[in-house]
């Protein structure tokens, strides 16, 4: 069997997942990219809004300053640059988003896209 073939049939529960947060990144990010000009402006800061108000409310910040801290930490002040700090913490912050939050705000796109699904 061809390696790449073996993997796919041998992926980890926790490579399933990652495989489903870049699924819902790509799908997000195409669907943003495609009706960008449909959403204006002002809506898309409305919608900014609601991610900030709910990751927030769900502790998302507090858990992304506590993660800051502990690569801090780990590394040294001196040896953590802000680059090398957003780099390690951008994966994790996505990891950490609640998917309470990320199906909210999906399901509000999509119902401003095509108002006639709700």
């Amino acid at each position: 069997m061809v390696p790449a073939v073996q993997r796919h049939f041998h992926r980890s529960s926790k490579d399933k997942e990652d495989q489903q947060q870049k699924a819902y990144y790509i799908t997000a990010k195409s669907m943003s990219e495609n009706n960008k000009n449909m959403i204006e402006p002002n809506d898309i800061e409305k919608f900014k809004e609601l991610l900030r108000t709910r990751l927030s409310e769900s502790g998302w910040k507090e858990e992304m300053k506590a993660v800051c801290r502990d690569i801090i930490r780990e590394k040294g002040i001196e040896n953590v640059s802000v680059e090398s700090l957003v780099k390690e913490m951008t994966p994790k912050g996505r990891a950490l988003v609640p998917d309470s939050v990320k199906r909210e705000l999906l399901q509000r796109i999509r119902s401003h896209l095509d108002p006639m699904s709700t």
